[in-house]
């Protein structure tokens, strides 16, 4: 499970960081933790919060993230009924 985050993390950065080459890493990391909306302390930054921004980076604010896509229900209503069994996928 490690190995895949790490790849994936590093898939991710690769790609952002070639937009912002003139930074170091720690600059360009503190770049995406603020636009991430993190307050904390860079050591403090998770993976997730990194990988979950890459990610969605210059896309819009009401995209629905990846992760949670699956389980997305337009419609309050469908999801509760889906949720009971009353209605079948």
């Amino acid at each position: 499970m490690k190995c895949h985050r790490i790849d994936e993390v590093m898939e991710l950065l690769q790609s952002a960081w070639e937009g912002d080459s003139d930074l170091n890493l720690l600059q360009f990391l503190a770049k995406l933790s603020q636009e991430a909306g993190f307050e904390g302390e860079l050591k403090d930054l998770s993976d997730d919060i990194l990988i979950y921004h890459l990610k969605m980076r210059g896309s819009d604010k009401n995209e629905v993230i990846p992760g949670l896509k699956k389980d997305y229900e337009e419609d309050f209503k469908s999801a509760l009924l889906k949720a009971r069994g009353i209605i079948k996928e």
